[in-house]
């Protein structure tokens, strides 16, 4: 039995179609969505804004890392990010490589989102993303002559899930794709809405596997920079965090879009999740301005041990402390012996800036954050 073609083998490869009326009741959700981030963003102080950048950054940069399996250490990520947009606070210490690449993407991603896409803009975001790694063909497409496979299972028997075109045809490939991404960009020639264009841009250019490594995560860069140029700004939002918390079903609608070009399957699918995506965004929008608030009132309430705690619990966001946070906890973050730390937790209790749930081993305690946030 033959083999069917992969999407890039077939005769209506590049002439992606999708059924508009299915997809046009999610456009027009994107863009109220769109509308009211926007509104909830405008309350943001500077240094507000300056730490939702940070973090939707530094999010966005380790989730699209984890999707492909790279963890990236969050403390040299944020640093890296600071010095990048040149919003102070910086660590000095030692970025790594990994950590000081991504972040230079992201920046030029969020600065540099209405300039016109190059072959040059995309080899130079391999550039970064890949540096530090070495055995890789690094800032250019590949040229190997072995087929490029994406495959899961055992190494003596893969499993093929998509074969990429030729290594030969990429350059090709790659005009054709820079050609359509700026024609389909607002005042481009052929004009596409916001999702329809995001999310072909994904899928056409993930097919085409241009790189030896970081596709994905490029692929991902790409929809970032689309959505911010039919949006006319930057529009950061929680793409690969909303991916991630559902990453089968990802790599499923992309495998399930590897042998066809009617892409309305995969614009549902993908449109749904850009909206929720927006609306992660906007809780972390909500979040910042709820712990600017937290912090206005119980800043001079907390003793250093305190305060640190209650700086490593936000850092975890809206989601909050994965399994609750207890008294191990408290005694792991301070190094503080346990007559301390039950100490400090009564008092935290006591002021109402903790919440008491559970008892004895079961015991956890969560940030009282209620009375701060909107309603």
């Amino acid at each position: 039995m033959a083999r069917e073609k992969w999407n890039w083998q077939r005769d209506d490869w590049g002439k992606f179609i999708y059924d508009t009326s299915e997809i046009e009741k999610l456009e027009r959700e994107f863009l109220q969505q769109s509308g009211f981030s926007f509104g909830v963003a405008r309350h943001l102080s500077r240094e507000d804004e300056n730490d939702l950048i940070v973090e939707l950054v530094s999010n966005e940069a380790i989730k699209t890392s984890e999707i492909e399996g790279e963890y990236l250490d969050r403390a040299s990520l944020q640093s890296s990010i600071r010095r990048e947009f040149g919003l102070g606070k910086v660590n000095h210490r030692s970025a790594k490589p990994a950590e000081a690449g991504i972040a230079e993407m992201m920046k030029d991603i969020f600065t540099n989102y209405d300039s016109l896409l190059t072959e040059k803009t995309l080899c130079s975001w391999h550039e970064m993303l890949m540096s530090g790694r070495r055995n890789l063909e690094i800032g250019k497409y590949r040229t190997h002559k072995e087929a490029m496979h994406i495959v899961s299972g055992r190494y003596d028997k893969p499993k093929i899930h998509f074969e990429a075109p030729p290594s030969a045809d990429v350059p090709g490939e790659m005009k054709k794709f820079i050609s359509w991404f700026n024609t389909s960009a607002p005042g481009g020639k052929l004009p596409l809405p916001p999702l329809a264009r995001a999310g072909i841009a994904h899928i056409y250019f993930v097919s085409i596997h241009p790189f030896e490594d970081g596709n994905g995560r490029i692929g991902r860069a790409l929809v970032e920079k689309s959505l911010s140029q039919n949006m006319g700004q930057p529009t950061l939002i929680a793409l690969s965090s909303t991916i991630d918390d559902r990453k089968r079903e990802y790599y499923e609608e992309l495998a399930a879009q590897s042998t066809v070009n009617d892409v309305t399957n995969w614009l549902i699918y993908f449109g749904k999740t850009i909206i929720n995506a927006q609306k992660m965004t906007t809780k972390q929008i909500d979040f910042i301005v709820t712990k600017a608030k937290f912090f206005d009132t119980h800043k001079e309430n907390l003793n250093p041990r305190q305060a640190k705690v209650v700086h490593r619990i936000l850092q975890e966001g809206p989601k909050g402390f994965q399994g609750g946070f207890s008294a191990q906890n408290y005694r792991a973050i301070t190094k503080s012996p346990s007559a301390t730390a039950t100490r400090d937790l009564q008092d935290l209790v006591r002021k109402g800036i903790f919440i008491k749930t559970g008892q004895l081993k079961s015991t956890r305690y969560a940030l009282n954050l209620s009375p701060f946030q909107s309603r």
